[in-house]
């Protein structure tokens, strides 16, 4: 039993690892992380009675 929860500790850890690295390295690759950038324009009406 305890075999199995240090290798899930293990596997936890480098997934981490990976994801930091990946973050990191990603846009090097062609990953695109950041967010869109579009204005939006709603018109509100306020009901102000």
């Amino acid at each position: 039993m305890f075999k199995l929860i240090k290798l899930l500790i293990y596997l936890a850890f480098f997934g981490f690892i990976g994801l930091v690295g990946y973050s990191y390295v990603g846009p090097f690759f062609g990953a695109d992380f950041a967010a869109p950038q579009d204005e939006v324009r709603v018109p509100v009406t306020l009901n102000a009675d």
